[in-house]
């Protein structure tokens, strides 16, 4: 594969070249991986940045029906919008469906849109180990706003939170004791609740569910990334695309404020320092995935059951024989 071309061609916004470019980062294949470092090193330099906004919500809360709405009305504004879905991988088979480009048949079929469906592989918090990368690939082939679709919700949902630059909570009204359901974590993460489907029957549900949240949303300690009234509950009709104007007024005021007052770049860099920590975390788990370590953890587990070791120096003793020393 010719790096420097497929450089220049994501440079020129060729879709294809941008979706062969992902494939690349996604593989695990040692000789992909070096040609993926070769091909975001060369883009780095690119200077070129989107707005990241994460999304998450409960299955069924209707997330891509959101995601469609709220695409299409950017890519009505002249915006070019790329939309990253992560699908839950079968632990079982370890495959996916990879059904969110049929979810959105509109916004697949426009020009200024780009859907690229990708597995979760069993990773905590719903988003694929190299979406952060793919992340990099949309904001060099010029998208200005990249929606980062995960899934479910709870306490490991918040990785997501360390790869975008506004966090969304979309919520479906009468949750019933959803407040507590939701878990504290992700709450704090937050930066707009969005109450979906305030619709039809649901409508007044919905405004009670809102309020119920904006409540709850001002008993959370302030955060210095915040101006006054943030974060904040909203209501959303996807299905009707109702508030989604207001929606990304709030979005645009709060990412603005946050450039204007050095918390957008402040962010980034604490997110590039995140993911520093992790590729480091995650390369030392990938030593112990080769045959000796394996062989190594094999015979010290053993001595482990066996009561003739405790688990700390059996542990010790593995790192040890990898050259890993502990302090």
């Amino acid at each position: 594969m010719n790096i420097a071309d497929l450089r220049d061609r994501i440079l020129n916004q060729e879709r294809r070249a941008l979706a062969r470019a992902i494939t690349l980062v996604e593989s695990a294949r040692e000789d992909h991986r070096a040609q993926a470092a070769e091909l975001l090193d060369g883009l780095r330099g690119a200077g070129r940045q989107a707005l990241r906004i994460g999304l998450s919500g409960t299955p069924g809360v209707g997330k891509s029906t959101f995601i469609e709405s709220f695409g299409m009305m950017l890519t009505a504004q002249g915006l070019r919008v790329a939309v990253l879905a992560v699908d839950p991988s079968s632990a079982r088979s370890g495959g996916s469906i990879l059904g969110d480009k049929t979810r959105m048949e509109r916004l697949s079929r426009d020009k200024n849109a780009f859907i690229r469906p990708s597995p979760s592989q069993t990773h905590l918090g719903g988003v694929a180990r190299r979406t952060r990368e793919a992340v990099a690939l949309c904001e060099a082939a010029g998208f200005d706003v990249v929606l980062i679709e995960t899934v479910g919700v709870g306490q490991s949902e918040t990785v997501v939170a360390e790869m975008s630059d506004l966090f969304l909570l979309l919520l479906a009204p009468a949750g019933g004791d959803e407040l507590q359901g939701v878990k504290r974590g992700i709450m704090e993460m937050a930066d707009v609740i969005l109450v979906n489907k305030a619709d039809g029957d649901l409508k007044p549900t919905a405004m009670r569910t809102c309020a119920d949240y904006a409540g709850a949303l001002r008993l959370l300690r302030k955060r210095p990334q915040d101006p006054e009234g943030f974060p904040k509950a909203m209501t959303v009709s996807a299905l009707e695309e109702d508030g989604l104007a207001q929606a990304w007024e709030e979005m645009q005021s709060l990412t603005g404020w946050r450039k204007e007052n050095g918390h957008w770049e402040g962010r980034r860099a604490h997110q590039a320092q995140y993911w520093f920590h992790e590729e480091l975390r995650q390369a030392l788990l990938a030593r112990l995935e080769t045959k000796e370590a394996q062989r190594l953890v094999a015979a010290a587990g053993a001595e482990v059951a066996a009561g003739d070791m405790a688990p700390t120096a059996a542990a010790e003793k593995v790192l040890g024989a990898l050259g890993i020393t502990q302090t």
